[in-house]
């Protein structure tokens, strides 16, 4: 997105410069951006729709820190287009904030007082309101160390970026404990040639048609949809348009557009394995980010007026939340061999695929996981600047048993988005330990429906 700035003329004789009109228009533009200078020290009042059956939170001052917050989230975007991942708050706000055109410095300077006008938590008495505070509190510091990076004042390492942003630490591993899962693996698929190549050639046997993508795939989100609402209330307007793309680093992705509507795309770069149409479909769809995000504007945007979360900065600790409980999702939604008793009796054969290889797919599928973290590894050498990028493919290939088209792609994630792979495998496993401190089904259930409806994040999960 390009950057905004109000325009300002001087002239000796502004009568034989500017029409009237013109005089007007300017006049305008200027006191639109300085009411919107003048909102982000005083505050204003917000104009988002309120259920007035929730009582809204007892200090009014946090309201007004909110749409500050949203307003900062903004004008980040100007600089790096892909920092706002959804907005659906006012559309003039957007506009007021393209035409004050703060620059990185000032978005630094004014989070950090922000962050500093923010009440103690300990003397915020209602849970949720207190989760509120801690959560604004760990995305502003997410957002100022976002824009310092932007602004060349600060370069962090994989760890370091890790925390600021995702307000946790993945843990380390060396890539030598992964040795063993390639070793059961290569006795698996025996033969001639690198392991990722006879990976590669099993693979093709579980590749999804192309003229049967739409079909297999409308089938699985149905699925994923009819599971989770047993268990989720979803929103009876709630629904979703699915594209296929191509030459994005990413598999899937889902552009939450607000009033319960996402944009779900599939990345057709590469042929798609038959057990990615289950995990897409849980990850990008139920219970994963479309529902997520419906939950959240529902409960929290327009039932408490919480305008913050009408706006989704990418890097961010919500975006562990987001990425561990969508992929965490998939084993709510499909428990034990679940997943693989639908995909064998149902996906298998609506593509093609002779449903007596899914025993030896899910026994590969197992292997696999456990190579999980090795891109985590790879990632954090990469970005540290122990390894270069031709290392870092070559590992990739080896590790996560890819072909060098796949393993660059791989690398090109991570040029792109840095420290944010941790969101998969780490958010996975933090959303993972939080859900099973409940014993039952019903009550693991429970607790997933409550993470997505509330302002919990990574250091607030145990709260």
């Amino acid at each position: 997105m390009a950057l905004g700035c109000p325009i300002v003329s001087h002239a000796s004789s502004m009568h034989e410069c500017l029409t009237k009109i013109g005089v007007i228009w300017v006049m305008r533009k200027w006191i639109s951006a300085a009411a919107l200078l003048l909102s982000f020290t005083v505050g204003a009042q917000g104009d988002q729709p309120v259920d007035k059956s929730v009582e809204k939170s007892v200090d009014k001052s946090v309201d007004v820190s909110a749409q500050k917050y949203v307003k900062l989230v903004l004008a980040l975007g100007q600089h790096d287009s892909g920092y706002v991942d959804a907005y659906y708050g006012p559309k003039q706000w957007q506009k007021d904030i393209e035409a004050l055109g703060l620059s990185k410095k000032q978005i630094i300077n004014k989070a950090q007082h922000l962050r500093m006008q923010l009440p103690d938590i300990k003397t915020v008495k209602d849970e949720m309101d207190r989760l509120r505070v801690h959560y604004l509190k760990k995305q502003l510091g997410s957002l100022i160390a976002h824009s310092k990076a932007l602004a060349g004042i600060e370069k962090l390492d994989f760890d370091q970026q890790s925390r600021a942003l995702y307000d946790t630490q993945a843990p380390h591993h060396k890539l030598e404990e992964f040795d063993a899962a390639l070793a059961d693996m290569a006795k698996m698929l025996p033969g001639e040639g690198p392991l990722y190549q006879r990976v590669d050639k099993f693979n093709r046997q579980f590749e999804i048609p192309k003229d049967k993508l739409p079909a297999i795939f409308a089938r699985a989100i149905k699925e994923c949809r009819d599971r989770t609402k047993v268990f989720v209330k979803l929103l009876e307007n709630e629904n979703f348009d699915l594209e296929y793309v191509k030459d994005k680093p990413w598999g899937g992705y889902n552009w939450y557009k607000g009033n319960a509507h996402s944009l779900i795309q599939v990345n057709t770069d590469f042929p798609i394995a038959l057990s990615r149409a289950v995990a897409l479909g849980c990850h990008e769809g139920y219970p994963g980010h479309h529902a997520y995000n419906a939950l959240l504007e529902d409960n929290l945007v327009k039932k408490r007026g919480w305008v913050e979360y009408s706006v989704y900065p990418l890097y961010s600790p919500q975006s562990l939340i987001a990425e561990g409980s969508a992929n965490y999702g998939i084993d709510m939604a499909f428990p034990g061999n679940e997943k693989a008793e639908f995909e064998k009796n149902v996906l298998f054969p609506m593509a093609g695929i002779d449903p007596a290889l899914s025993a030896t797919y899910q026994k590969y599928a197992k292997l696999a996981a456990k190579l999980g973290y090795a891109s985590n590894e790879i990632a954090r050498s990469y970005i540290n600047g122990e390894i270069n990028k031709e290392q870092a493919i070559v590992l990739t290939q080896k590790y996560r048993m890819s072909t060098r088209a796949k393993a660059e792609k791989s690398i090109s994630f991570v040029d792109a988005y840095g420290a944010y792979v941790i969101n998969y495998n780490w958010g996975r496993d933090m959303v993972k330990a939080y859900v099973e401190k409940a014993t039952s089904n019903e009550e693991r259930w429970k607790r997933f429906s409550r993470l997505l409806s509330s302002p919990r994040i990574p250091s607030s999960l145990n709260w």
